[in-house]
């Protein structure tokens, strides 16, 4: 199996592709139609990035059977583009978790106490402790989540250490998970904003979260209140963040914007980052080595997985529902061409399958494939299936 890995990756990582017998090239300057050209010459299998954008001519220029995303998110990856040509994409899910969390608690020490200000102004020779003795502190304040999945999740140990109240919102988030977490649940990200000190945001990029924090939003803060974001930029209207720091003092952290350099380095003109009430960092949440390592050795394992079975885990890609209407119920002996006969049978009546399996039993005598259909097939394609193979035991169908 050859695999093209196109970003900065660990060494333990490409140590490990190459133990599983990959052929590995390490290419991380390749970009655009760099890239393109690239994954026409070598022809990989396999596609390993971070940061670098995979987008259709990337996909269309080989036979790439898999994308790995190194990391979390996935939205610099063309998935319809992807799902179109059969290409998996999968995800390192959780195994930046804890380093995301500690540099959002990092952006919220260094918001209450003005770290880098206090920086700034000894680097310039000037001592001025009378300006810099205001923090609020955050024993006692309330911090506000939006989204508790691995990364939320993890924030809420740390704000309990830190003394402070936890309430949250989050699409999956129901009152007995809430109860168990030991936090307070919100309906809505707006009834977070209206009860937190402090709002860090740590949801996917979705349709349904881009722009979710919007003027609305900040409206609903509370004065002199602080924002951290680094889940992902477009996840905030940046011009409602701009207005909320002019009109209601809102101080932010973030480590995420909405138009940043595709690649490690670039020219950065964002006029939010210029902002002297935005502490920013340069999308660094999941750059630890600890959390690098680990997302390393996931991405080794979703090759070996798909090198051995074919198919890869954290998929983000596959369809969660098929026009299924119907599935074909098929209990025979383990004998060839069974299925294919079936299948003819299926074919004839100009019937699409959208999903099948076979399981065999212990002895390798019987086995029952579920093949699930389009539509629904009329009676006598019923009893074609049935009589087209003697080893056919039995045969049903349940409407989905």
């Amino acid at each position: 199996m050859q695999v093209l890995v196109a970003d900065k990756f660990e060494q333990s990582g490409l140590d490990g592709l190459a133990a599983l017998g990959c052929e590995v090239s390490c290419e991380p300057g390749l970009k655009d139609q760099a890239l393109a050209e690239r994954v026409a010459g070598f022809k990989p299998d396999v596609l390993i990035v971070r940061s670098t954008r995979v987008g259709e001519p990337v996909l269309a220029a080989g036979p790439l059977k898999l994308v790995v995303r190194a990391g979390a998110g996935y939205n610099t990856i063309d998935l319809a583009a992807a799902s179109r040509r059969g290409i998996y994409v999968s995800n390192c899910p959780g195994k930046n978790s804890i380093a995301v969390a500690e540099l959002a608690f990092a952006l919220i020490l260094a918001l209450d106490r003005r770290i880098a200000d206090n920086v700034i102004s000894l680097r310039a020779g000037q001592w001025n402790k009378a300006e810099f003795s205001k923090a609020r502190g955050l024993f006692g304040r309330t911090l506000g989540l939006l989204g508790t999945g691995d990364i939320g999740s993890q924030m809420i140990p740390r704000a309990k250490a830190f003394g402070m109240r936890v309430v949250a919102w989050s699409r999956g988030l129901t009152p007995a998970r809430a109860e168990a977490l030991g936090i307070e649940r919100r309906d809505s990200p707006r009834e977070v904003a209206a009860a937190a000190d402090i709002v860090s945001v740590h949801l996917a990029l979705a349709p349904e979260t881009r722009g979710l924090c919007d003027a609305g939003f900040f409206a609903a803060m509370q004065k002199g209140a602080c924002f951290i974001n680094t889940a992902r930029g477009e996840i905030v209207d940046e011009e409602a963040l701009k207005d909320a720091i002019c009109k209601q003092g809102i101080r932010a952290g973030l480590d995420v914007f909405a138009q940043e350099p595709a690649g490690g380095t670039g020219e950065f003109t964002s006029q939010i980052a210029q902002s002297v009430a935005i502490y920013g960092t340069h999308h660094i949440g999941a750059s630890t080595e600890q959390a690098q390592e680990a997302i390393a050795a996931e991405a080794v394992r979703i090759v070996r997985v798909f090198q051995e079975t074919g198919k890869p885990p954290n998929v983000v890609n596959l369809a969660r529902q098929t026009p299924a209407t119907c599935t074909l119920v098929v209990r025979h002996l383990d004998r060839p061409g069974v299925l294919a006969s079936v299948l003819d049978a299926v074919s004839a009546a100009k019937i699409n399958v959208q999903e099948m399996e076979n399981v065999v039993f212990e002895g390798a005598e019987a086995a029952v494939a579920r093949v699930n259909l389009e539509t629904i097939p009329s009676e006598a394609t019923l009893q074609l299936a049935r009589t087209a193979n003697p080893n056919i035991l039995e045969l049903s169908l349940i409407r989905l």
